[in-house]
Formats: C-alpha cells, structure tokens, sequence
C-alpha cells in the first residue's frame, strides 16, 4: 500500500477545455491522500477518467467515501453500488426511467441540493461504437459565451420537469405515464448556476420544460440553443468505455449522456454518487 510520503497526483488533460485523465494506481488512489487534489481537478476540468482501474464494489464504495459523503440511492438507504443498464432484467422497473439518459441532462434538477459527482465504473461494456458516455463543460460553456449573452441569461429561471424528458423517447406517451412521471415533481432553476466558488455553469437538460416569463418559441430557441452551444466540439468529450475503466464527473457543472446501444448487449455500469454539498443559487 502507497503511503503518504510517496503518494502526488499524476494526470493528463484530455482536451483544452474538458476532461483528464488520472494516472495514479488502485493503491494510491485508496490512501486518500490526493482525495483533495482530485476534487479540485474535478471542478476545473469536469470529467475525471481513471483507465482500466479495476475497482471491486467495496474498493469503488471506499474510493467514492474519500473524496466526500457517501449518497445513496435513497434517503436512508444502505451504502452500495447501483446497476446501471438499460436491460429491463437486470433494471427492473428503473429499466424505462433509464431511458431519458440517453439525452444530455444533469442528475437531480428536482431536489433543492443536487448530487455532487457520480462515479461510473465499467463492468462489461457494449460492442465498439456505441454506448459511449458523452459529457459537456457547462462552466466552460458559460465562459465562452459573449458578453451580451451572458448579461441576456443570468437572470433568467426555467423550469425543471422530468415529465418532460419522456418526450425525447416517447413522443405519444399514455396518459397514465405521464401522469406518473408527474408525481417525481418539478422545481424552477437558474438558468445561471452563481457557485460558491465564484464561477458560474450553465443549467441545462432533458428535464428543462420552458423558461419562466417566455413564449413556448422563445424558450426552445433559448433552451435548444444553449444546449447546442454547450455540447459542441470544444466543450465535449465522448467516453469508450474499455472494462475497468472508471470515470467521474462533476454534476454541477457538466451535462452527460449515455450514448445509444443495444440494451440487450449486457452494458453493465456500477454507480456511486457523492452527496450534494451546494443549493442551486441565482
């Protein structure tokens, strides 16, 4: 085991505005001793990606408690991993909700603190070509846009809807299913993400339904637009996952999205989520 003497962060950048890999062993990583250094390249580069590192579900779980709060599926609930896939067999009921993924979004837009980070580790992954994990700097995203834009938009509030994610897979959705994504509830949002840091991200997703005080025409064309702004080339970086791979990202500051495979390929993705430790704020 690497002791503290011995023990720096080695890692390199993906692209120039996102992601970056980190080079340090299972062993290294499991002292904790960079645990603070890791979490500020987080913030910075919004996507964290650790090749072929191999973590157990004990390892992931105890990795995931050095970096901060351990968040479980639900309140209460006990400290384990989450099977990510899309086969109903394995998913169950989760298996439908699990489709509104494959479009950009950001984890927990109807809770009051959303997660801080999510940590995917790679158990079996899908043929070459597909189910790739896409991610989109939204601090990176918001600092690019003009001077105008941003004055247009840091004001602005949209509300949050998982019942809208439905439409981008199932544009004629029964009644009684929408109904019941209904029920999960809706929250209004910043457009504009003001952090404690100082920085700002954009808010954006599936789940973002219309901005507060807009047309339905004018919302799309902010809301659509941005999206497109925030997910292109310079912004993005698209995961192929090789089994072991481990990957973080910063759920406050990016949007992610699976990318389409076969759900009965057996993609198998183990999850674990660090507790949220800042509201939304305007």
């Amino acid at each position: 085991m690497a002791t503290a003497a011995d023990v720096s962060l080695r890692a390199e950048a993906i692209k120039p505005k996102i992601g970056t890999r980190v080079l340090n062993s299972k062993e290294e990583l499991l002292t904790g001793k960079i645990s603070a250094e890791i979490r500020d390249l987080l913030e910075q580069r919004g996507v964290l990606v650790f090749p072929q590192i191999n973590f157990t579900d004990e390892e992931q779980i105890a990795f995931t408690k050095t970096l901060g709060k351990f968040a479980p599926e639900r309140a209460g609930g006990d400290e384990v991993i989450s099977k990510i896939t899309l086969d109903p067999e394995e998913a169950g009921e989760s298996a439908e909700y699990l489709k509104g993924s494959l479009y950009w979004h950001i984890d927990g837009t109807r809770n009051d603190v959303p997660i801080l980070a999510s940590l995917l580790s790679c158990k079996q992954p899908s043929p070459k070509g597909t189910g790739n994990t896409g991610f989109a700097n939204c601090y990176a995203a918001y600092e690019g846009l003009s001077d105008e834009d941003k004055a247009a938009y840091d004001d602005l509030k949209v509300l949050h809807a998982p019942w809208a994610t439905v439409f981008y897979h199932e544009p004629e959705p029964s009644l009684e299913k929408l109904k019941g994504y209904m029920r999960i509830g809706e929250n209004e949002l910043p457009l504009v993400w003001k952090h404690q840091s100082g920085r700002k991200s954009l808010v954006l997703g599936n789940t973002a339904q219309s901005v507060v005080g807009k047309s339905p025409s004018e919302s799309a064309l902010i809301l659509h637009g941005l999206r497109d702004w925030a997910t292109s080339e310079a912004f993005t970086y698209s995961h192929e996952w090789t089994a072991g791979d481990m990957v973080i990202w910063d759920n406050t500051g990016t949007v992610h999205r699976a990318e389409w495979y076969d759900p009965d390929c057996g993609r198998m993705m183990h999850r674990t989520k660090l507790e949220g430790e800042e509201p939304w704020q305007s």
